[in-house]
């Protein structure tokens, strides 16, 4: 695999979020190098932006290694979410733009359309171009930001499951975009709380145990410590 080397930071937190490379596993200089087709430059840049963001850790003896979140730490990212996407719902109810509201009326429409199809594989992404959309329309670089990261560390430590009545959590963003379209903040930023704190109830902690430290025969990895 040869790519660009502005997106090795990108490549390795995505291997890491899909689990090719198992929490606790060391991530050394060279063969990470090889891996992508860089080199170790790059590599070693980007460990420590992913050591920033909490992806990595760096240990006396063993160098970078995948970080192992306790699920204390897990939880709080769920609690921190239910913060901060009410503010940022609040927040696109005064500054979206008409762009940003035809999207997530549009994708209210097509997860609706969805679970009337009982097509359920896609629903999972859509909601969350829906939240990701609803975050972008608050106009805030730095929560966008934020929320981002959130995202993908949720992602990299949670399964989801299926909302019991796929059609009640669309009519919840339906009733949130419509907020956002009157710009009614509070009522915005009310809906989006309960929403979040129901989505949470979704989430069940992802077991890492077994899963290889490295795919496609790769030896970037010693194993979990």
């Amino acid at each position: 695999m040869r790519i660009p080397a502005h997106s090795v930071c990108t490549a390795i937190r995505d291997d890491i979020i899909a689990g090719v490379f198992a929490q606790g596993s060391r991530l050394t200089e060279e063969p990470l190098a090889r891996r992508y087709g860089v080199s170790r430059v790059p590599v070693r840049e980007a460990l420590r932006t992913l050591e920033s963001e909490g992806f990595v850790v760096t240990r006396r003896h063993a160098g970078a290694c995948v970080a192992e979140p306790t699920e204390r730490e897990a939880a709080d990212l769920l609690e921190i979410r239910t913060l901060l996407e009410p503010m940022g719902a609040a927040g696109a109810a005064q500054r979206r733009t008409d762009a940003h509201l035809k999207v997530l009326r549009g994708l209210v429409r097509l997860g609706q359309e969805r679970v009337r199809r009982a097509q359920g594989e896609d629903l999972r992404s859509l909601g969350g171009w829906f939240h990701e959309t609803l975050a972008q329309a608050s106009g805030s670089v730095a929560l966008t930001a934020l929320l981002t990261q959130l995202g993908q560390k949720i992602v990299w430590m949670y399964t989801v499951e299926q909302p019991a009545d796929p059609g009640e959590f669309w009519a919840e963003c339906g009733a949130i975009a419509e907020a956002v379209a009157r710009r009614d903040a509070e009522r915005a930023r009310f809906l989006t709380a309960r929403h979040a704190e129901r989505r949470t109830a979704l989430y069940r902690l992802r077991n890492r145990a077994g899963v290889r430290a490295l795919q496609h025969g790769v030896n970037t990895a010693s194993g979990p410590h």
